[in-house]
């Protein structure tokens, strides 16, 4: 792509503001409490330690371990509100536009750790949230879930916190819809079809966007995995479809569909992005490895080199906010290639700095990259 990309979407978004204040964004379902940890290598003493940097190297630990035992110390870096929907609509919010989030995030009573999310967000919880100790190397993270709370997110307890004619008004009054996180909640294509039967049908005007990330599906079988893929295809009758996925997820997606996995390089990820988007028959693909984005929608297919740092800060949320990111740019019309750059800018920053990018920061941060 061509080098004067960020200046070309920098121009773009100067004056985006109005639009964005009047894009109202809706997401769920789900929600979490995430505990950063690193691993210390050596311990030198009561506040100095060596992180074991590299996962291989925490591999090989556990490995010499086998038929003995181990003792690792872990050092918590923060807790912070967590879950791919929080992340991603703090991230949105952070951009300027008005964010309804419905997802498990205590009850009765909102966790601490959501407070402050709560306070710029009209916050619907419905149940309680799961637990999740995201264990951090500097090429890749181990997310070691406790998921008891997330069966009660389903469809009868979210109209029992949220009656369907509310709900249905939230609906109508959004621009953006962002549905993530189906692998862990095991109930969530229940709540897909009922959206699709008693919320879609009284839709009306200009086609929503309807964001959906599957959050790594590896461990959710075949068959429940091309079942949802159907469900999806089925909401573009209804709404612009986005499928977001990271690498590895667009290669279990890609085999459900009958294709080869995509070596990571710029043509092969871009050509399956495309592939993907014909098969499923919806508007648009994005694909996000580690140091590049794909896309694909009805007009082409293309990608975007992103600013890659080998020293990130924290890497826990990296693709809900290239996925807020790139659905910033959907929003405000722009095309693939500038949707993928806010993408990669917006996950770029965080990894930097570890808080979502508000406005003038990406501006700034476009400006120099």
């Amino acid at each position: 792509m061509s080098s004067s990309l960020p200046l070309q979407v920098l121009e773009k978004i100067k004056t985006a503001r109005p639009k964005l204040a009047k894009a109202r964004v809706l997401v769920g379902f789900d929600g979490f409490v995430d505990t950063i940890l690193h691993v210390v290598a050596q311990r030198e003493s009561v506040k100095k330690y060596t992180r074991l940097e590299k996962m291989g190297d925490f591999a090989a630990k556990i490995g010499a371990a086998a038929g003995l035992s181990a003792n690792f110390e872990f050092v918590t870096q923060m807790v912070k509100l967590g879950g791919n929907g929080p992340i991603m609509a703090n991230a949105l919010g952070s951009f300027g536009s008005p964010i309804t989030y419905i997802g498990n995030l205590g009850s009765p009573n909102l966790h601490p750790v959501f407070a402050d999310f709560a306070k710029h967000a009209t916050v619907h919880s419905i149940a309680e949230p799961g637990y999740t100790d995201a264990i951090e190397f500097e090429d890749g993270k181990l997310m070691c879930g406790k998921h008891e709370s997330l069966k009660d997110v389903n469809w009868a307890s979210l109209i029992k916190h949220l009656p369907e004619k509310k709900l249905i008004e939230i609906f109508k009054h959004s621009s953006l819809i962002a549905i993530v996180n189906w692998t862990m909640l095991t109930q969530m294509t229940g709540i897909w079809q009922k959206i699709a039967s008693r919320i879609a049908p009284q839709l009306t005007g200009e086609k929503r966007w309807l964001f959906f990330d599957l959050a790594d599906p590896a461990k959710r079988s075949r068959e429940d995995l091309a079942a949802a893929l159907k469900q999806i295809t089925k909401f573009e009758k209804q709404f612009r479809v986005i499928l977001g996925l990271n690498l590895q997820e667009s290669r279990q997606v890609g085999e459900v569909l009958g294709f080869a996995p995509p070596e990571e390089t710029y043509g092969t990820v871009t050509q399956h992005a495309a592939r993907i988007r014909v098969a499923l028959k919806i508007d648009t693909v994005v694909i996000h490895p580690t140091q590049f984005a794909s896309a694909a929608d009805s007009h082409g297919s293309t990608h975007v080199v992103g600013p890659f740092t080998a020293k990130p800060k924290l890497t826990t949320g990296a693709g809900d906010h290239f996925n807020a990111g790139f659905c910033i740019g959907r929003l405000l019309g722009l095309d693939l290639a500038e949707s993928l750059q806010i993408g990669v800018a917006t996950s770029g920053f965080y990894v930097r700095n570890a808080k979502s990018p508000k406005l003038d920061d990406l501006l700034k941060f476009l400006r120099v990259l």
